[in-house]
């Protein structure tokens, strides 16, 4: 059989149709109970749990975990894998994928950093399985997802910072803490770190200012896109229909609700949208 394996963590959301990639959960900690993402914990639990107040946390799969996908998908017959992650800056899920490859041969296991999460980890994985499908190179698998990422622009909005807060990964957008509460931050992801954009008075505006920034950074060529959520889905829903008018030459506009580790940082009512120039 041979050929090349694709493997990435729970954070992804992979396009409709993509099969025969492998998983590697996260967890998620709510109060006293730990659940495995994506298997036995929902967005909606989460969004609940941080409405009452609940203490949520999130860990990363060890290096065990991984080793045990690697060995998995070699004993099923691929010679390489190339491993998918979200930003090594976000989460030590990159840093365990890297363990975990130190314990196979030499450029056996290939781990990429996405530098992003969700469809911007998504859509990365999606161009490494179809190049492994086609019968590319381990190399070659690496660089169809590696050329994704170098395209990727991920934008959002979060009605309040103090999630990010909570759990570390606010960044340099620290400094927009400080603001009045009825500011909205529109936030970016750059090399993997959470980055402060703008500051808008409203979430209507702040929105707006979304649409209108995506559409700004499509250009004027082909693109891929998602629209991100968390228990907002009829806002989701008002941006991606912005989207379609504004970018005819897009593929598809994906809308789709964040899973339980991401909910868990961002907080309900974020917006995100996720472009890929082709």
């Amino acid at each position: 059989m041979g050929g090349v394996a694709v493997v990435t963590d729970s954070t992804a959301y992979l396009p409709p149709g993509l099969d025969g990639v492998r998983v590697v959960p996260l967890r998620v900690q709510l109060g006293s109970r730990t659940a495995v993402d994506g298997v036995d914990v929902t967005p909606a639990e989460v969004v609940a749990a941080l409405r009452e107040h609940v203490a949520v946390s999130t860990s990363r799969p060890s290096p065990a975990e991984f080793a045990a996908a690697y060995q998995a998908a070699l004993d099923g017959g691929a010679d390489h894998v190339v491993s998918v992650h979200l930003a090594a800056a976000l989460s030590g899920t990159w840093e365990s994928a890297v363990l975990a490859s130190q314990d196979f041969g030499y450029g056996v296991v290939r781990v990429v950093d996405s530098r992003g999460t969700a469809a911007g980890l998504g859509f990365a994985v999606a161009a490494a399985s179809a190049a492994a499908a086609s019968g590319a190179s381990a190399a070659a698998v690496q660089e169809a997802a590696t050329a994704v990422v170098d395209r990727t622009r991920t934008l959002f909005y979060v009605d309040t910072l103090e999630h990010l807060r909570r759990g570390g990964r606010i960044g340099t957008a620290a400094s927009l803490l400080a603001t009045s509460l009825s500011v909205k931050p529109l936030l970016q992801m750059v090399e993997g770190q959470i980055v402060g954009l703008e500051k808008v008075r409203t979430s209507s505006k702040a929105l707006a200012r979304l649409v209108a920034l995506t559409v700004d950074g499509a250009g004027d060529g082909p693109v891929d896109l998602a629209v991100h959520h968390l228990a907002a889905q009829e806002r989701a829903e008002e941006v991606a229909s912005h989207l379609r008018t504004a970018l005819p030459r897009a593929s598809s506009v994906l809308v789709g609700e964040l899973g339980p580790v991401l909910g868990a940082h961002l907080g309900p009512g974020v917006i995100g949208t996720v472009l890929v120039r082709r």
